[in-house]
C-alpha cells in the first residue's frame, strides 16, 4: 500500500501541478516570502491552517482536508480528478513495475484521453513508427483477460517488462508481443499466467523538439 504523502508532498504536488516555482508560488497565495514553504520541506513547520485556507482560495479544486492531513484525494471536484492524469517523469519499461512506490511528478489535464490512470515516458526504439521514442503514453490498468488483440499495451511479466502491440495465439494461452519496428525487433511469446499486469496505451503525447 502506498504511504501517505508527506506534508511537503503535498504542497510540492499542487505548486507542480500550477507549473510555478516555489517562490513564485509563494507570492501568488500572498505570502511575503518562500522561506515558509522551505521550513516545511525542511521539516520544521506543518502545513498551517492559514497556509491551507491561502492555497486553497487561490485553488479551490485542492481540497483542503487533503492539504492539511493526506487524507482523501487531491482534488475536491470528482470531474477535475477524472481528468487529472499522474504523470511519473520515468521510463516505463523501467519504472512500471515499481509503481506502488513512485509518487507522481505532477498531473496532466488530456479531456479527450478519457479515463487513464497515469502517464510516463516511453524512451524505447521497438515500437518505432507506432510510438515514437520521447513520447508521453498514457496508460489505463485493465485485467489480463481484457487485453484486445491488436492493441498497444505495456505488459509486465515475471522477467519483462515491456510495450508492444499485443497478439493472441490460438489455442495455447499465449500472448504475443510484437514491435513496431519488426526488421530489428523479434515477437515475444509469454505465457498468459506469467503476466503480473498490463497497462493499456489509452493515448500518446508525441513532443516536438
Amino acid at each position: 500500500m502506498r504511504e501517505k504523502r508527506s506534508n511537503w508532498q503535498r504542497v510540492e504536488a499542487v505548486i507542480k501541478w500550477a507549473n510555478m516555482t516555489t517562490n513564485y508560488f509563494a507570492r501568488y497565495i500572498g505570502l511575503a516570502r518562500g522561506e515558509n514553504l522551505y521550513q516545511i520541506k525542511r521539516g520544521n513547520n506543518g502545513i498551517s491552517l492559514d497556509v491551507a485556507n491561502r492555497i486553497v482560495a487561490k485553488f479551490p479544486q485542492v481540497d483542503k482536508l487533503w492539504l492539511l492531513t493526506g487524507e482523501g484525494q487531491m482534488f475536491s471536484d470528482v470531474k477535475l480528478r477524472g481528468i487529472q492524469i499522474p504523470y511519473y517523469h520515468v521510463e516505463v519499461e523501467q519504472a512500471i513495475a515499481e509503481l506502488e512506490r513512485l509518487e507522481p511528478d505532477s498531473y496532466l489535464v488530456v479531456p479527450p484521453a478519457g479515463d487513464c490512470d497515469l502517464a510516463m515516458n516511453y524512451t524505447g526504439h521497438a515500437m518505432g513508427h507506432t510510438i515514437p521514442s520521447g513520447t508521453i503514453v498514457l496508460l489505463k490498468a485493465i485485467d489480463r483477460d481484457a487485453i484486445i488483440p491488436g492493441s498497444e499495451c505495456v505488459i509486465v511479466g515475471r522477467k519483462i517488462v515491456t510495450l508492444r502491440t499485443v497478439r493472441v495465439v490460438p489455442d495455447e494461452n499465449k500472448v504475443r508481443l510484437v514491435a513496431g519496428d519488426r526488421e530489428n525487433y523479434d515477437d515475444i511469446v509469454l505465457d498468459v499466467s506469467d503476466i503480473t499486469a498490463v497497462y493499456k496505451v489509452k493515448g500518446m503525447l508525441i513532443i516536438n523538439n
